[in-house]
């Protein structure tokens, strides 16, 4: 099935795709002249630790040299003591599978695996073999592997030939980019259950890891994209039996026959059509923004309609389908008519995805996870890919899932991850996280930490003193309280009114009495308390603390109540006065009014003089 998705692939991306092979670091300590970083092709197998590393020395075998048989027949075990390096077992390729190699090297207690390259090339994906009946032990590779160029392979050989103990560093830690919170995961898969071991670890995956995929995907902390692989069949062949079997839509869109034989059992074009209901049962679940679905759907599909019991039908599908209830209409609608001479839109979008785009090479190998625009490489199994999608987090941004200890170590354990911590409150600035540990200063219950994380953090802003007194002096005596933090500052301790010293570690009590503060009047009788102070009087008299003085009860009555008749009078005189004024000034104004009206109607008295003078005649 390799070589015809492989073809395919080709006549696909022809001038433009490209299948990318995806690397990590490899980088050696010693011996000096070896030192630096070197590129290796994570295989296709196996368990790479995505977001960690590994630490090892390198044994290359005096026998058994391409690791083709067991190590155990000729007496030789790479199994570390305690206390020592593990084993990075280098084998030269060539004689039998990659994975045979894998297998007999993990069997003789090596850590991991270099492969050596035997011809001057490019780095390529190591892969499963495809024949079935060859994969017994596929599924128990647990050690990573590598595969590493000719040149190198030969340098590491010289190295360990003279004697020299080569230390080297597998890193995967950015073999998986990690931008944000969220990671973005595709699932190259297929429908068909007859293809052998490849089909079976995939059905089996979907199975495992259908509890993980739907509780990440409803909390948000991933989107997950199925995607189908299909190819089509050249012009020239359209009409061929072949094609005709495995295509649909005019050979538009094939899949490889399930039994590789076009005698029995079901057909490529089948496939097809079960593929393009599976995107579409997808598409309409995400459109009711319920995605997860489709993972029910594939395990419900796969336990209920495989092909041996030949239930792999429209009949049987239709019926998961009304089990989930999803919308049958909707999703026959997204699969339109598979004999039609047309594009249809979904597959075809299908196969514009499977071409490479950016950091993303071409999709060949099924099945195939590509995990932030980055091909998986390892084995498909629940822990191992668990542990890819954690590395794809931005670091403190994991959910709980990635920082179990199945999936990691929690370095928070051992000595606090060497950052700072305040045991009496239990606050800690070490914070866990998939690739290790950082020192942070912690936010708890809404207040924030201020510091470097490592060797000091403060309680900062509202609400600080309610987490360990803001870090401050605190002390409680003869049932009083008082306390050196207080909300109004951002940070710092300052000790209360009648209290001296740093604030943070002490404050002690003044001693208002000795140190003649307060009390000093000539009658006055001072006695120190703590945080205060009394004053008291002799012969009778009141002390009055405003004034620090002592003044007689009976003076201080009748004092009060002749200040009080005083300010009474007082009120009573402005008031009349105010009144009169007020009386005064509204009868002038009265007058002003009075005299002004007259003045229009009543002619004054020497406007009269004057007028009867001027027409005065003398006979």
């Amino acid at each position: 099935m390799l070589r015809l998705l492989v073809w395919a692939a080709l006549l696909l991306g022809c001038c433009h795709g490209r299948f990318v092979v995806e690397k990590n670091s490899l980088k050696v300590t010693a011996p000096d002249d070896l030192k630096g970083t070197y590129e290796c092709a994570i295989g296709n197998f196996g368990v790479p630790q995505y977001g960690g590393t590994m630490v090892g020395f390198v044994a290359y075998p005096k026998a058994n040299k391409k690791a083709c048989k067991s190590f155990d027949d000729f007496d030789i075990s790479y199994k570390a003591k305690p206390g020592a390096f593990p084993t990075f077992l280098l084998v030269d390729r060539g004689d039998c599978y990659f994975t045979k190699k894998a297998w007999n090297a993990q069997n003789a207690g090596a850590a991991a695996i270099l492969v050596a390259d035997d011809k001057d090339e490019p780095l390529i994906t190591m892969d499963t073999p495809e024949e079935s009946g060859t994969a017994d032990y596929l599924e128990n590779i647990t050690i990573p592997s590598a595969l590493i160029t000719k040149s190198f392979g030969d340098r590491l050989k010289k190295a360990i030939d003279n004697g020299d103990m080569v230390n080297v560093n597998l890193d995967w830690r950015e073999a998986l980019p990690h931008p944000d919170e969220r990671v973005e995961y595709e699932f190259w898969t297929n429908s068909n259950d007859e293809c052998g071991p490849k089909c079976d670890s995939q059905i089996d995956f979907v199975k495992s890891f259908k509890g993980a995929a739907q509780v990440l995907e409803k909390k948000g902390y991933t989107e997950f994209t199925p995607h189908y692989i299909t190819w089509y069949c050249p012009d020239a062949f359209t009409l061929s039996k072949q094609c005709k079997s495995q295509c649909i839509n005019h050979g538009r869109y094939c899949a490889p026959d399930p039994e590789q034989d076009f005698s029995k059992g079901y057909d490529g074009k089948d496939v097809v059509v079960q593929n393009l209901r599976q995107v579409c049962v997808f598409k309409v679940a995400k459109e009711h923004k319920k995605p997860w679905l489709w993972w029910d759907y594939v395990t419900d599909f796969a336990i209920r309609c495989p092909m041996k019991e030949k239930k792999y039908t429209k009949e049987c599908a239709d019926g998961v389908i009304k089990s989930l209830g999803l919308d049958h209409k909707a999703i026959d609608k997204c699969i339109g008519d598979p004999d039609a001479d047309e594009e249809n839109p979904v597959l075809k979008a299908e196969q514009d995805a499977q071409i490479g785009k950016g950091s993303r090479g071409d999709v060949t190998i099924l099945p195939t996870l590509v995990i932030n625009n980055r091909q998986y490489r390892g084995k498909l199994d629940k822990g191992a890919v668990l542990k890819a999608l954690c590395a794809g987090f931005r670091e403190t941004t994991e959910p709980a899932v990635c920082l179990s200890e199945d999936i990691q170590t929690n370095e928070c354990l051992e000595n606090n991850g060497g950052c700072w911590q305040d045991k009496a409150a239990n606050i800690t600035a070490c914070k866990d996280t998939f690739r290790g540990r950082v020192c942070e200063c912690p936010v708890v219950k809404g207040v924030k930490f201020v510091g470097d994380g490592y060797t000091h953090c403060e309680a900062s802003g509202s609400g600080r003193c309610e987490i360990n007194n803001g870090g401050c002096w605190k002390e409680t005596k003869n049932g009083r309280t008082y306390s050196a933090c207080t909300n109004i500052q951002d940070d710092g301790c300052k000790c209360p009114d009648g209290f001296k010293g740093d604030g943070k570690h002490r404050c002690e009590d003044i001693d208002e009495c000795k140190e003649r503060i307060a009390c000093q009047c000539k009658e006055c009788k001072c006695k120190n308390t703590w945080g205060s102070y009394e004053c008291g009087c002799s012969g009778g008299l009141l002390y009055m603390r405003e004034h620090d003085t002592c003044i007689s009860k009976n003076g201080a009555t009748e004092t009060g109540w002749g200040f009080l008749w005083a300010i009474f009078f007082g009120l009573v005189a402005a008031g009349i006065g105010g009144y009169a004024v007020y009386k005064y000034r509204i009868r002038r104004y009265m007058d002003s009014e009075i005299r002004a009206i007259m003045a229009q109607y009543m002619p004054l008295d020497n406007q009269g003089d004057v007028q009867s003078h001027s027409h005065h005649i003398e006979m």
